[in-house]
Order: structure tokens, then sequence, then C-alpha cells
């Protein structure tokens, strides 16, 4: 049994791929990656490297080769994720693959959140390729607010525009290892599992808990959506992912990262990694 995994280098592939070595083979997995010599680490564990580019048409056929279940990750281009992701659905139809997981996105849907469309028109493709599949509908990373950790126990602040919207974000670990025990069984009956953490928090409660465990105070400051993109502007993010980091917050306001599901847990066997546990993991890496 082949496993490959795209995006394999990246912040989600490299967990997934980490996750599916403690459950199988080393020559079981296949990394499929666009810059090989990011990958040389899982050549000397005796993964199978394999060039693939959902760019570059021409890469993606040959990469499937004897692949028995394939996980697609979300393309990181906005805008340009459907006609990537279409690539990689037909070149696994050429290539015979007999299932498929995607990354998509909690309640893709239904979900206002600008990401939605994207995810939403990937299901569709899956869903009229034939493939048997799996949807693993991520919510929020909780890393996405911990990206300045440093500066925010510093600073004694945490900004965002949630307003007191609870948010069932979970951690890049918890939705690698569940994707790993997906590809490992490759469950039938096409599911949709929505992937969310438990128990869900606000924006303040996030803040209480960094200054917990950091022993200082820290407090939750929520702005304007304007008043926030500037913020994060001023702060040298790029334009795009303002926008989205921004709409997401604001999109909570309406209950877009809340969720009472249980898939997560389910696929781990065991409760999702706590807040204070991944600020500590954190604090100490």
């Amino acid at each position: 049994m082949k496993i490959a995994v795209t995006g394999a280098t990246g912040q989600l592939g490299h967990l997934v791929i980490q996750a599916l070595s403690q459950q199988t083979a080393p020559e079981n997995i296949i990394a499929l990656v666009r810059d090989t010599k990011k990958a040389q680490h899982f050549v000397e564990q005796g993964i199978d490297v394999r060039f693939f580019d959902y760019s570059q048409s021409e890469s993606l056929r040959p990469a499937l080769d004897g692949v028995d279940r394939l996980l697609l990750i979300s393309g990181s281009e906005v805008g340009q994720r459907v006609p990537q992701h279409q690539a990689v659905i037909d070149a696994a139809v050429q290539a015979s693959v007999p299932y498929i997981a995607y990354t998509s996105l909690l309640h893709a849907d239904t979900n206002p959140l600008s990401l939605a469309a994207e995810h939403k028109a990937t299901e569709a493709l899956i869903q009229d390729s034939g493939l048997a599949y799996a949807l693993l509908r991520n919510n929020w990373y909780i890393e996405n607010y911990l990206g300045s950790l440093a500066h925010t126990v510093a600073e004694g602040k945490l900004y965002g525009a949630a307003e007191t919207s609870k948010i069932s974000a979970a951690s890049r670990q918890d939705y690698a290892q569940a994707a790993a025990n997906v590809l490992i069984k490759a469950p039938s009956g096409n599911p949709v599992y929505e992937l969310a953490g438990s128990p869900a928090f606000t924006l303040a409660e996030l803040a209480s808990t960094i200054g917990q465990v950091y022993n200082t105070p820290v407090e939750y400051i929520n702005l304007t959506a304007t008043e926030y993109s500037q913020a994060l502007v001023a702060a040298g993010l790029p334009q795009g992912l303002v926008n989205v980091i921004v709409d997401a917050d604001i999109q909570a306001t309406q209950g877009a990262m809340y969720s009472e599901s249980n898939d997560l847990a389910t696929l781990l066997g065991h409760e999702t990694t706590s807040l204070q546990h991944l600020i500590e993991q954190q604090k100490t890496a």
C-alpha cells in the first residue's frame, strides 16, 4: 500500500508524514514536493520523494504511479486553487489512484469565509471524479493566533476583531494526525468530516491562557475590521493574508468558526490538544 502526501514539506504536510511514519513503514510513504532539495530528510528516512508541482501539470501524472491513497493538501495560492486542484484530481484519475482525501474547510458548503468558495468547488470536483474519497473539513488552526506570540506577551495585548465569538480551532498537529489516520484506514462511504477543536474559546480566553502560561497579564483588544487590517499591514503582513485573517474574525462573529462536531476527537481517539498545552509547547520550543 502506497500513501502519497502533497505539499509534504509544508507546515501541515510534514506533520502528516511524521504521523504516517508512526503507523506504516517508510517505503509505503511517498512525499510529493515542489522542491526535492528541501525533502532530503525524507530520503534519509527511506521515504520516496517525488517532484510534484500543482502548477506544472506535466509533473503530476507520473508522480502518482503506484499510489493507492492520496492526500491532496489544499494549495496556498488563493485564487489559483481550483485549477491547480483540478489538475491534481485529473492526474489521480488518469493514474487510477483508488482513494483521495482532501483538506477542505469547516462546513465548506455553507461557510461564509472568503476561502470557502475554492474549497467548495474542489469538493465538487472530487465528488464528480468517480474516485473514492474522504473530505477533511479543517477548521482554523490555533497556530494562526500564535504567530506573533512573543510580541503578544511582550506587549501584554492580543489584537483581533472577533468580539466575544466562540472559536473551535485546533492544533495543526491534531489535523495532521487525523489525516494520517484516515489515510491508513481509508474509510468507505465517501465520508465528510467536520474537524474542529473542543472546547471552543473566545480570543479573550486565549489572551488569558497566554497570560497564565507566561505568568504575565495579557488582555484582548477588540478592533474594528478596518483598524485590525491597518494594524496587520503595519506589522508587515501582505494585504492578501491580512484580508483572510480579518475576514476570519469578522465571520467568526456570525458563528463561522464554531462547531460542536466531535469528528476530530473521534478520528484521533482522544480529546483535541488544549490551548494551554499548545501554548506551553510553543513557549519551550
